[in-house]
């Protein structure tokens, strides 16, 4: 954990981290689809094994229908790009974040190397962390994490804004590995299990709340509104 952090229960922090020396820590949809678990049955109080699970017959996806005891955290969003992750947590009891998060990146550090057959860490160190000491920069890390995946079809979008809209709006709404399609489509997947939006404040109360919200963001003038990205 990032050790000058001390987390406080009630409290919010985005959770962020890359691949050592900036490398891809996802090759392919299994990837993706291994940390989305991981983020599920981390969350827990119990210990919990995917290849466990796996034995036994279950598939990944079925893993997220598991019931749990109790969780660690209280997750509000999250986006996985091809060499890091963000993660918006609530600190549920002691030392939740730190556990969950240990528990997250071994459970797929050690995933990673076995199936690619190296040796080593696969993060850039501890995790890093970020208290969200307001209630302007916690909504605005809903925007901040939702629309990272832009970068992947318009890296200097932040720089020099976006032309076409409707193409970055139709990317995000397919793109799988982030939360975003659990708020514009009301939750309507398996992979809402792994979201509390009830630990958070109510910004969006519909849809249209949420959609308006992201399209503010994608219509905004870099010459006079600065994204406030902390990675």
């Amino acid at each position: 954990m990032d050790r000058k952090m001390v987390f406080s229960i009630g409290e919010y922090y985005h959770i962020y981290n890359r691949g050592t020396e900036k490398r891809d820590i996802f090759l392919d949809k299994a990837d993706y689809l291994r940390f989305i678990v991981l983020l599920y049955i981390s969350n827990n109080t119990d210990i919990v094994h995917i290849s466990n699970l796996i034995n036994q017959g279950e598939s990944l996806m079925k893993i997220l229908n598991i019931d749990k005891q109790d969780t660690l955290v209280d997750i509000g969003a999250y986006c996985l790009m091809p060499n890091h992750f963000h993660i918006l947590v609530k600190e549920k009891i002691e030392n939740g974040i730190s556990k969950f998060m240990g528990k997250l990146t071994t459970g797929y550090s050690m995933y990673f190397n076995k199936r690619y057959d190296r040796t080593g860490s696969l993060f850039q160190g501890v995790f890093k962390s970020v208290h969200a000491d307001s209630d302007e920069y916690l909504k605005y890390l809903f925007a901040y994490i939702h629309l990272n995946p832009i970068k992947l079809i318009n890296p200097e979008w932040k720089e020099n804004g976006i032309k076409d809209k409707n193409r970055a709006n139709a990317f995000l709404g397919k793109y799988s590995y982030s939360t975003y399609f659990d708020y514009s489509n009301n939750g309507n997947r398996t992979e809402a299990r792994i979201i509390n939006k009830n630990a958070f404040p109510e910004y969006f109360s519909s849809k249209k709340d949420f959609d308006d919200f992201i399209n503010d963001w994608l219509s905004y003038n870099p010459n006079s509104t600065t994204i406030k990205a902390k990675p």
